[in-house]
């Protein structure tokens, strides 16, 4: 057991607290966290709790999320957006019981990464991106394209990456320093 509550009370706790849609979207990453841990390997339980905790602490406001600004990468500080992954390692453990590692440090860098991730961060983080059930199938399709031809997490990851920056660019948003570290350190990885 990787938390202090079963998969039915964490769903309880998180309904009530986040929307409707956001709700539905944690189930979908949970759902598509469960079927890339089986495909690649790896712990499909733990899987289960990080895909469905990754997004736990999206219910707070921005003011609420400064308060863990302590626990914020420079790179994070540029956008908002973004603050809910760092608080999310904190509420998981805090209010969610979650001790184990792997799990809070997928939460932790679902949203900009980090350079030489696990295959089970990078499997949250992908779950997160192509889920099924909030996410648009175009920008699923091609991510998922990417992890089928080579059977690759890394491809996916460069692929997620590089959709994201032009997304950014083009929406005139700032991109966190450590996202085009990951992206150069992905291309480095594709390109051996």
């Amino acid at each position: 057991m990787y938390t202090k509550y079963s998969i039915d009370e964490i769903k309880e706790k998180l309904n009530a607290c986040l929307s409707y849609e956001r709700y539905i979207h944690s189930l979908g990453t949970m759902e598509k966290a469960m079927e890339l841990a089986e495909r690649f390997g790896l712990d499909v339980e733990k899987a289960q709790v990080a895909g469905l905790l990754h997004d736990c602490a999206k219910c707070l406001s921005n003011e609420e999320l400064e308060a863990f600004s302590h626990a914020f990468d420079d790179s994070e500080k540029l956008s908002c957006k973004t603050w809910h992954a760092p608080a999310g390692e904190i509420v998981a453990r805090r209010d969610y019981g979650v001790t184990d590692e792997e799990i809070l440090s997928s939460i932790r860098w679902h949203t900009i990464g980090k350079k030489d991730m696990t295959d089970f961060e990078k499997i949250i983080f992908l779950a997160d991106k192509i889920e099924n059930r909030t996410r648009e199938l175009e920008f699923r399709e091609k991510i998922e394209k990417a992890l089928n031809k080579n059977n690759s997490l890394d491809d996916a990851m460069f692929k997620s990456f590089k959709m994201t920056i032009k997304s950014l660019l083009k929406r005139k948003l700032p991109i966190c320093f450590q996202t085009i570290d990951v992206y150069n350190n992905l291309l480095e990885k594709i390109e051996k």
